[in-house]
């Protein structure tokens, strides 16, 4: 588009596409956001995918030096809780040139994650977690920069991590609605582009954008207004007309509109969403996490019928609390996890669409080094994994610590201070999404204070 000037077509366009969350949002921030829409980059589809781990996810048994000498220092540092050697064999990597030559394994359970890996379709970003700016070890022990608030707590990292605004729980915005404000305009139907799969959450909520829920069998539909109600169908469709009627008070009238917005939505996506048996792959039984993926890749099929170009979406797995058990309940969580992003990749490659998505993982924090005989405890910095035919898979970014107490990252008790900050991860997102450079400070306000902005496992 020559210039900086919109077409009067363009501006109603992106304009009518700004205008599902209302007659109640602010002209003013409708306005804001049709110039920051116009800045932003098209051309095909492109979605991602942010897996949640809540608890907080022990990284160090997740991911785990190999070598035999590092491998001692873990194996030393949490004799209680580590993993033999002998069972990493199968998972073992290679040795990673980007790590100085370190080899690493994966958990044991985490065979198709390995096999991804080895395909180069599948990387590990180490150490990451929220920051306000780098920050040493005796920055952080004499509190001379600013720190994320309410480091260590549940509730607050969570928001913290989705929200990544200096605000801890009670956030408003997350960073993947902000990204959704954005791009919303090139989506013919704005109300898809973030869509969550696992509930209300903070990390898709966005100026503009309000998510979408789904189930995992897909469109949530509002109980009563269609069929019979009461056995009578009479009754069902004066039901509708009752909750989308207008109103001359106001917020009565937007509910309605809001209502109304949602019936149409949930038609079109029941309508147009294909069966789970549209995959040859089968979902993995009784993985709920892969049943939430299930409706992502259908929704990702269904893209032409709803409009979609660009999309944000959220889905998790619980039960990482392991402050005690943790050598039981790891194999699960992990052979959950491993089941259900190979079975998200595998129907991805059936619909040719594995390089137009990306999955990352996330969390509360990592967690101790320390065992605390059973179990670890809360910490901060974590390894994560980062999925999509775009990855440029096979490595490890970042700078993977040594696992050892006394270290420059050691905080306490083996809690690692994060060497890459939430921002620069979100970054690379924002801008492989598409959002505009000069926009992406919009996304992630603190990422002025980072060099590099961009990781370079994307492309």
């Amino acid at each position: 588009m020559p210039g900086s000037r919109l077409s009067r077509r363009e501006f109603l366009k992106r304009a009518s596409a700004l205008s599902f969350t209302g007659t109640a949002a602010p002209f003013a921030l409708n306005l804001a956001s049709i110039g920051a829409a116009s800045a932003q980059v098209a051309g095909g589809y492109r979605a991602v995918v942010c897996l949640f781990l809540f608890g907080g996810n022990d990284h160090t048994n997740t991911i785990i030096p190999y070598d035999q000498t590092e491998y001692d220092e873990y194996f030393n540092s949490r004799p209680d809780i580590s993993i033999m050697r002998d069972a990493l064999a199968a998972t073992a990597t290679s040795p990673v040139a980007s790590q100085g030559g370190r080899s690493f394994a994966f958990h044991p359970s985490l065979t198709s994650l390995k096999s991804l890996y080895d395909s180069a379709k599948l990387a590990v970003v180490a150490n990451v977690g929220p920051l306000i700016e780098h920050t040493t070890k005796t920055q952080y022990k004499n509190k001379s920069v600013p720190l994320p608030p309410k480091l260590f707590s549940h509730n607050d990292q969570q928001s913290v991590w989705q929200a990544n605004t200096a605000v801890g729980e009670g956030a408003r915005l997350g960073w993947g609605g902000r990204m959704g404000d954005l791009l919303a305009a090139q989506n013919g139907l704005p109300i898809f582009t973030a869509v969550s799969a696992a509930g209300n959450t903070v990390f898709l909520s966005g100026e503009n954008v309000l998510h979408y829920q789904v189930s995992t069998s897909g469109a949530i539909n509002i109980h009563g207004i269609s069929g019979s109600l009461f056995g009578s169908s009479s009754a069902s469709s004066l039901c509708q007309q009752l909750i989308t009627r207008y109103s001359a008070h106001l917020f009565e009238d937007e509910l309605g509109n809001v209502t109304s917005r949602s019936i149409d939505s949930n038609a079109l996506l029941s309508s147009s969403l294909p069966p789970a048996s549209q995959f040859m792959t089968p979902i993995p039984s009784g993985n709920r996490l892969a049943s939430q993926l299930n409706v992502v890749a259908r929704m990702i099929f269904a893209r032409g019928s709803l409009g979609t170009n660009r999309q944000v979406f959220f889905v998790s797995q619980g039960g990482f609390d392991n402050h005690d058990y943790l050598p039981d309940r790891r194999g699960g969580l992990m052979q959950t996890l491993d089941e259900a992003i190979g079975a998200f990749y595998s129907w991805l490659q059936e619909m040719s669409m594995e390089s137009n998505v990306a999955l990352f993982t996330a969390s509360d924090f990592g967690r101790t080094l320390t065992s605390n005989g059973d179990g670890s405890d809360h910490g901060w910095g974590a390894h994560h994994f980062v999925l999509g035919g775009a990855v440029q898979g096979g490595d490890i970014y970042g700078t993977f610590p040594q696992v050892a107490f006394g270290t420059p990252e050691d905080v306490r008790q083996g809690n690692l201070l994060p060497s890459t900050s939430v921002d620069q991860y979100a970054a690379t997102f924002a801008r492989w999404l598409g959002v505009a450079d000069s926009s992406v400070p919009d996304v992630l306000p603190n990422i002025v204070n980072f060099s590099p902005r961009y990781l370079d496992f994307l492309v």
